[in-house]
């Protein structure tokens, strides 16, 4: 069967990350979205997602498809109803359409000629970009099973101190020596060929991704997740670095989501509380305003290739857009545009080429390319975005 993920209703709620990428590139728990349902599938996937992002996330097509509501977490449950699926049937969860069985030849989708499912099991969706953080322990919990099971853990040296080790897992090349490991909260992974420097205390649950680094004396309290090549110091808490993104210097992180290819830097801080504790309010693409979040404790959601200067100060539930650059004393606003330069005194428009050129350097410092595709991406969110900054 051929599997094809589509963005959905949610992807609107889940901007700026999803300017860049579609909803299935998302990363919660220790996985992205697409790789979760790829391993329970056992199968590769495509993508129906927005035509400027189809260059770098094509759609395949067969005679005969399943979609696939990307904004869903896959479970046991829900893949065995899934992969039972046929012609004219499709899964709903409530009043939001979860999968459905296609075929080439079908001109349009009419859910009222289809045999609906009615799903009640528990599954997470991910509605708002906050959503990621505050299920990221419950999707890390599952993906240790998903990735771990039936398989052993490298060695641990004597070194380490570990508490409740039989839900710690370490991938071949991993290099740590002294630190402390506590996943009696929950479970531990780390990826391969990850470093943790000397006394690096972390308390699950925690997932590190492959050339990941933990610097000296770093704290972390779960549930935090760390993509590939990111490298983290300081105190974070509850945080996702989805990929290639460094906070490698003192200040605290936490409730928040970076994109990838970001920086922050030395000794920033983020508030995650109002001082009157009220509930956080947090800007909204679909509404263009910001919006309860029903939460006391919301931090920061910054968009791919997104910067910050020393000592940059981001207050309780501040949304940072794509390609943005944030310096100087003071908070600056709730919400950044995307393609801002400036803080508190005041934001000018970073111009496409400068952002390109910037773009090029980080990505080229981590052995990655900046490819043409990239580029075209970059291109039109710069011009999607031209009214914020206005």
């Amino acid at each position: 069967m051929n599997y094809i993920l589509f963005d959905g209703s949610s992807r609107i709620n889940l901007l700026p990350l999803t300017y860049t990428k579609p909803v299935a590139e998302i990363r919660i728990g220790i996985l992205t979205i697409r790789e979760k349902w790829e391993k329970w599938l056992a199968t590769t996937t495509t993508t129906l997602t927005e035509e400027y992002l189809e260059d770098k996330y094509p759609i395949v097509e067969m005679e005969e498809n399943i979609m696939l509501n990307a904004s869903f977490l896959p479970t046991e449950k829900l893949v065995e109803t899934i992969k039972n699926l046929q012609k004219n049937q499709a899964i709903f969860k409530e009043n939001e359409i979860l999968a459905f069985f296609t075929t080439d030849t079908q001109e349009k989708v009419d859910f009222d000629s289809y045999d609906i499912i009615n799903y009640t099991d528990h599954v997470i969706q991910i509605k708002h970009t906050w959503d990621i953080f505050t299920y990221n322990g419950e999707a890390l919990k599952f993906d240790f099973e998903l990735i771990t099971k039936g398989r052993e853990s490298a060695p641990i040296a004597n070194t380490v101190h570990c508490i409740n080790k039989n839900q710690i897992f370490l991938e071949e090349g991993v290099e740590i020596e002294i630190g402390i490991l506590n996943a009696s909260k929950g479970p531990i992974y780390i990826g391969k060929n990850a470093l943790v420097m000397e006394g690096s205390m972390i308390r699950g649950p925690f997932s590190m991704g492959e050339h990941s680094v933990v610097k000296m004396g770093t704290k972390i309290y779960g549930p935090t997740t760390l993509g590939p090549k990111c490298t983290i110091g300081g105190e974070v808490k509850n945080v996702i670095l989805s990929g290639y993104s460094s906070k490698g210097h003192e200040g605290y992180l936490g409730d928040a989501v970076i994109g990838e290819w970001c920086n922050i830097g030395a000794d920033t801080n983020n508030s995650n509380l109002k001082n009157n504790y009220a509930e956080v309010k947090m800007w909204e693409y679909e509404k263009e305003k910001f919006v309860k979040t029903g939460l006391q404790v919301c931090g920061l959601i910054m968009g791919d290739h997104s910067k910050c200067a020393i000592n940059t100060m981001f207050n309780t539930g501040t949304v940072i857009g794509v390609s943005s650059n944030i310096y100087g004393s003071n908070f600056p606003r709730n919400f950044i545009p995307s393609f801002s330069w400036g803080g508190a005194a005041g934001f000018k428009t970073y111009m496409i080429d400068k952002a390109t050129e910037t773009a090029k350097l980080v990505m080229n410092r981590k052995n990655e390319d900046f490819t043409k595709k990239d580029q075209k991406i970059l291109n039109h969110v710069f011009e999607l975005t031209k009214k914020y900054r206005a």
